[in-house]
């Protein structure tokens, strides 16, 4: 996320839809959250800090990034 971003997050609780980039994602639709692809956690866009570019997906911690990135590089 970026500075210009910071306006597009909404508080309605609803989900976003954001586009993940090399450090930094984009509101592609405003939200409160996005749900982690592990877990299927809550994350608030505030608290987001783990995601995978790639495969567009969003991770609440470091531990679930771990399991998911060893889940879709099993020969790593």
């Amino acid at each position: 996320m970026n500075a210009f971003d910071r306006d597009k997050i909404s508080k309605a609780g609803e989900p976003a839809i954001l586009h993940y980039g090399d450090g930094e994602f984009a509101v592609m639709k405003p939200g409160a959250f996005v749900l982690c692809a592990v877990t299927g956690q809550k994350i608030p866009l505030e608290a987001l800090r783990y995601w995978n570019p790639i495969a567009q997906e969003a991770y609440a911690g470091p531990e679930q990034a771990l399991m998911r990135w060893q889940a879709l590089n099993p020969k790593a």
